[in-house]
């Protein structure tokens, strides 16, 4: 016992000092264990400031689940009773995808993406609450847009305040991850505002999407899914993160490689029964950084569900999940 207990104080620190592209050595945690309603895609989670916990996705008009705990969740519906009727200039079914919520100056915001496959068509629109709740919803129209001639795809939308400053990350393929700056009194893109490039890769089709920028320490950190999604088991999603001193970049990996230039170090991917790890974001929750992302479940016909860990920071200034 004695041996091994020094085994694990060495161990603990050994995490503390590796940069995530060590993490490929050791096995990558499985999700927090969760009961009810696991069924989700593109999560984003929020603490509610009247407590409890909410979970807003893809599928349905933003599919809402809750949870009193982070453990249990309960299927809420969804954050709007009808499709706001100008999401049809974006697919025929008003289907949304990949929402974010945020809190500022009172409200919750609810960030969501209207388009259809394989299209560069697509708009970015927003809505708020002041409980965050499913079905409490104001949609306050579109965002931020692409056309089939713009180099950027704007859908998977991101906030973060930086500098006094609010700013929305976004993209999927095409080249890559974008980002622009908001109004924050209408939280809608400035008109004429520059799109920052944040990440891509080096070949077509340029596979990375779905941002999340959060900052530690004097670092922002992107992070975001590379690979291929929603093909259940089939799914290679892995979720890569680079940092910046700057929230518009230059973003680098562990090794200095710039996320331009196709760099990133793999924070985690697919094991086990876990397959397909993305869609990611993060939320924190008393004091602790939460990483949320779905995985599809092989032991499940490739069911996308709710993953959840802790997001650990090294000595170093490097995420790991926990």
């Amino acid at each position: 016992m004695k041996r091994l207990s020094i085994a694990a104080v060495v161990a603990a620190a050994l995490l503390t000092l590796l940069p995530t592209t060590a993490a490929a050595d050791v096995p990558y945690p499985d999700p927090q264990p969760i009961t009810g309603q696991q069924i989700i895609h593109d999560p984003t989670v929020a603490r509610l400031r009247s407590g409890g916990y909410v979970a807003y996705s893809t599928g349905g008009v933003i599919g809402a689940r809750t949870s009193e705990d982070r453990v249990h969740w309960t299927d809420a519906g969804n954050a709007f009773a009808e499709p706001p009727t100008w999401w049809y200039e974006y697919n025929p079914t008003g289907d949304p995808w990949a929402p974010d919520i945020s809190y500022r100056a009172g409200r919750y915001w609810l960030y969501y993406a209207v388009s259809s496959w394989g299209s560069n068509h697509s708009a970015i629109g927003v809505a708020t609450s002041f409980s965050g709740l499913p079905g409490t919803w104001t949609d306050h129209g579109k965002v931020f847009t692409s056309e089939r001639t713009d180099s950027w795809n704007a859908i998977d939308p991101a906030i973060i305040r930086a500098d006094g400053r609010l700013w929305m990350s976004f993209g999927s393929y095409w080249t890559g991850i974008r980002m622009v700056e908001l109004d924050p009194g209408t939280g809608k893109a400035i008109a004429g505002a520059p799109v920052h490039h944040l990440a891509t890769r080096p070949d077509a089709p340029y596979a990375v999407e779905g941002p999340y920028i959060v900052k530690h320490g004097r670092h922002y950190y992107l992070f975001a899914s590379y690979d291929a999604c929603c093909a259940g088991v089939n799914s290679t999603y892995k979720i890569k993160v680079g940092r910046a001193t700057s929230v518009t970049g230059p973003y680098v990996d562990s090794t200095g490689k710039p996320l331009l230039e196709g760099g990133g170090d793999l924070l985690l991917e697919g094991h086990g029964r876990y397959v397909g790890t993305g869609g990611a974001s993060v939320f924190r929750d008393r004091g602790t950084d939460r990483l949320a992302y779905h995985y599809y479940d092989a032991e499940d016909d490739g069911t996308p569900k709710l993953g959840l860990n802790v997001l650990h920071w090294t000595r170093n200034g490097w995420p790991t999940v926990l």
